[in-house]
C-alpha cells in the first residue's frame, strides 16, 4: 500500500488512474474490454505508482452513450463480466494497496431501465412518469415539443411518446432525465451508494453532478428557451437545468450515507460550472472533491495554466478540501495531440479538437513531436502540484488521438446526430483500446493511417475455445506499435517510464504529510520578466530539508535555472538552461 493510502483522507492527495473498461483489456476475446481484464493488469497499475482506480460505467447498458445509459445501477454488464468478477477485481486492487472509485450516473437512466419502461406503459400524470421529466407538448394535440431546447448530442432535447407527452433528455434520446423532485429517485440512489460501498468501493465519481436539480415549473417552458442546454455556465444559479442551488441538498443527503462507513466514502463531482461554484460541490458537507477542468481547457500558454492553478487552489481553500488536476479523460481529445495543434487563445479545447477531427487524418496540422514534448513537460507540472491528479488510461503511454476512425466504425452518438458534411466525429478517438504488446504485430511507417485487425497489440486474448479474438470494438492504428506498453517498458526514456519515475518520487517525497502549501518562485530565483515560465516550490516531505521546485518553460527561448539538485527532467539536456517546452524537478 502506498503511504498516502494509509490515511483516511487518502483521496485528498491521490493519483487516480481512470479506466474506460470497454477499451482497457479484453480477456475473453470478444473485442470488448472486461472487468477480468482490469484484474489481469493490476500489476501494471500498481507498478505505475498510482493510489486508486476510477472505473467508467461497467453497468448493463445498450451503449447508446458508451455505457452512460445505465439499465441497472447495481449489476455488471454481462458482456463485461459478473458481480463475482467485480468482487475479484476489488480484492486484487486492495491487495495491491489500491483504492476503487466507480462512476455513478444520476442525471439520467437508459430508456431500457425498468422504471422508464414502466413510465411508457403508464398514463400521463402517473407515479411511474413522475420519476422522469414528462411534459405535455405544444400544438392542438401535443404534437410539437414543449419548447425548442436542443440536446447536447444534437437534435431536440424532447422525445414524443405518442400520447401528447414528451420526455426531456439533455443527452441522447436513450437517456431520459430523472426527476430529482421524486422521493423514489433519492432513495434508489442512496441504495446504490450503499450497494457498492458494501462491496468495498472506496469512492464515487458523479457524472453530470451539476445537472440533477432542475426548475421547469416556476415559469412556462417557452420562457425558459433563453437558457439553452449548451449554455451551462451561470454564476447566478438561475439556469433552469444546470448548477442550481437545490442540487447541494442532494449531496448533503449523500454525505450522510458516506459517513455511515469507516473510513467515510467520498465523491468527486463532474461539474462543468464557473470556478466560483466549484468549492460548493467539494465541501466536507457534500461530496469532498470536484474536478477542476481549467487545466483541461488551457491551451499551451503559461498564463492560462497559472490562472488554472490559482483558481484550483483558491477553490480548494474555500471548500477546505483539495483541488484536482486533469488534462485528459474519456470525453476530450487526448492532450498529447491537443498540445501538438496550433495553439490559439480559445480557452476551449473542443473548438480546436473538433476542427482537427473534421479533417479525418488527412491534412490536419498536428505536430506530434511537439505535442509529445509538451505532454512530458505537462505531467511534471501537474504531478508536482498539491491535491489530487487524475490520469486517463493511455496518457502514461503518450497516446495521441486517433482522428481517422472510419465513419462506419464510430460509436459516439455525437457522430450520428450531425451531418457528415460538417460533422463532429466525437470522442471515439480517445477511447480506442489500449496497445499492450507490439510483439508479432505488423510494423508500419510512422503514422501510417492503416488499422490493425485481430487480437491487436495484446488488447484481446484468444477466445476460451482457442479461436482468434474478434476485432477490437474500435479499430487500432498500426502506429500503435510505437506506443505499446511492452515497447515503452523496454525504453528507459519513454513516456511510461517518465510517469513511473515521477509518480514514485511524488509518493515518497511530496505526499507523506499533509503540507499542501505552494509558493511561486519569484525574481530572486528566476530572472525578472520570465512571464513564459511556470515555477513553483513546495516543502519536501522526506525530512531531508530544502524545497521541491517545478519549473516549466512555455517560452520561445531557453531559461536559466536556479542552483540546486536536479531530480527529474522531462527531456534530456545539458547544463542549467531549461529548453523550450520542457520541465524540470529540482531540490533548491
Amino acid at each position: 500500500m502506498t503511504l498516502n493510502n494509509t490515511h483516511d483522507d487518502w483521496w485528498k492527495q491521490a493519483v487516480v488512474y481512470q479506466i474506460y473498461p470497454r477499451s482497457f483489456r479484453d480477456v475473453n476475446g470478444d473485442g470488448l474490454g472486461d472487468v477480468a481484464g482490469i484484474t489481469a493488469q493490476m500489476g501494471y497499475i500498481k507498478e505505475l505508482g498510482v493510489d486508486a482506480l476510477w472505473l467508467s460505467p461497467f453497468y448493463p447498458s445498450e451503449l447508446a452513450d458508451g455505457g452512460y445509459d445505465v439499465i441497472d445501477y447495481r449489476n455488471v454488464d454481462p458482456r463485461l463480466g459478473t458481480l463475482d468478477d467485480f468482487d475479484t477485481m476489488v480484492t486484487a486492487a486492495h491487495e495491491a494497496g489500491l483504492k476503487i472509485i466507480v462512476d455513478i450516473v444520476p442525471n439520467h437512466t437508459s430508456n431500457m431501465h425498468p422504471w422508464f419502461q414502466a413510465a411508457l406503459a403508464a398514463a400521463p400524470g402517473s407515479p411511474e412518469r413522475d420519476r422522469y421529466i414528462f411534459r405535455h407538448g405544444e400544438g392542438e394535440h401535443g404534437e410539437l415539443p414543449p419548447n425548442d431546447w436542443q440536446s447536447l448530442f444534437g437534435g431536440p432535447a424532447w422525445e414524443a411518446v405518442g400520447d401528447g407527452e414528451w420526455y426531456l433528455h439533455l443527452f441522447t434520446k436513450e437517456q431520459p432525465d430523472l426527476n430529482w423532485k421524486n422521493n423514489d429517485v433519492h432513495e434508489d440512489f442512496k441504495r446504490t451508494l450503499r450497494f457498492w460501498s458494501d462491496r468495498g468501493v472506496n469512492g464515487f465519481r458523479i457524472d453530470v453532478a451539476h445537472g440533477l436539480a432542475k426548475d421547469l415549473d416556476s415559469r412556462p417552458l417557452k420562457e425558459l428557451e433563453r437558457w439553452t442546454v449548451a449554455n451551462d455556465q451561470s454564476i447566478t444559479g438561475e439556469h433552469p437545468l444546470w448548477d442550481r442551488p437545490e442540487v447541494h441538498d442532494i449531496y448533503r443527503e449523500w454525505n450522510r450515507v458516506f459517513n455511515e462507513y469507516d473510513p467515510p466514502r467520498f465523491a468527486v463531482a463532474e461539474a462543468w460550472v464557473v470556478p466560483e461554484h466549484q468549492h460548493l460541490y467539494a465541501s466536507e458537507q457534500e461530496l469532498g472533491q470536484v474536478f477542476n477542468f481549467e487545466f483541461a481547457k488551457a491551451d499551451w500558454f503559461a498564463d492560462e495554466f497559472r490562472t488554472a492553478i490559482l483558481e484550483g487552489l483558491s477553490s480548494a481553500d474555500e471548500s477546505k478540501s483539495t483541488t484536482t488536476w486533469v488534462m485528459s479523460n474519456h470525453d476530450v481529445c487526448r492532450h498529447a495531440s491537443r498540445y501538438g495543434l496550433p495553439q490559439v487563445r480559445t480557452n476551449g479545447y473542443h473548438i480546436l479538437a473538433n476542427d482537427w477531427l473534421l479533417r479525418s487524418g488527412e491534412t490536419y496540422p498536428e505536430d506530434r513531436e511537439r505535442g509529445a514534448r509538451r505532454a512530458r513537460a505537462a505531467i511534471l507540472m501537474e504531478l508536482g502540484l498539491p491535491g489530487s491528479v487524475y490520469v486517463y488510461q493511455g496518457e502514461e503511454l503518450g497516446l495521441p488521438e486517433v482522428p481517422n476512425i472510419p465513419w462506419d466504425r464510430l460509436e459516439d452518438p455525437v457522430a450520428f446526430n450531425t451531418d457528415h458534411g460538417g460533422a463532429q466525429k466525437g470522442r471515439d478517438g480517445c477511447r480506442v483500446p489500449l496497445p499492450w504488446r507490439a510483439a508479432d504485430m505488423p510494423r508500419a511507417a510512422a503514422w501510417d493511417p492503416a488499422f490493425g485487425t485481430g487480437a491487436s497489440f495484446g488488447f484481446s486474448d484468444a477466445k476460451p475455445d482457442g479461436s482468434a479474438a474478434d476485432d477490437p470494438h474500435l479499430p487500432q492504428p498500426l502506429w500503435y506499435a510505437d506506443f505499446a506498453a511492452d515497447t515503452e517498458d523496454a525504453d528507459d526514456a519513454s513516456m511510461l517510464n517518465l510517469y513511473r519515475r515521477a509518480l514514485h518520487w511524488r509518493q515518497n517525497h511530496l505526499t507523506p504529510t499533509g503540507d499542501l502549501s505552494l509558493a511561486w518562485l519569484d525574481d530572486d530565483v528566476l530572472d525578472p520578466g520570465e512571464s513564459d515560465v511556470i515555477a513553483y516550490a513546495r516543502p519536501v516531505a522526506d525530512g531531508d530539508g530544502g524545497r521541491f521546485a517545478c519549473i516549466v518553460n512555455f517560452g520561445p527561448t531557453p531559461v536559466e535555472l536556479p542552483h540546486g539538485d536536479i531530480v527529474l527532467r522531462s527531456t534530456p539536456f545539458d547544463g542549467y538552461s531549461l529548453p523550450v517546452d520542457a520541465a524540470i524537478w529540482m531540490r533548491i
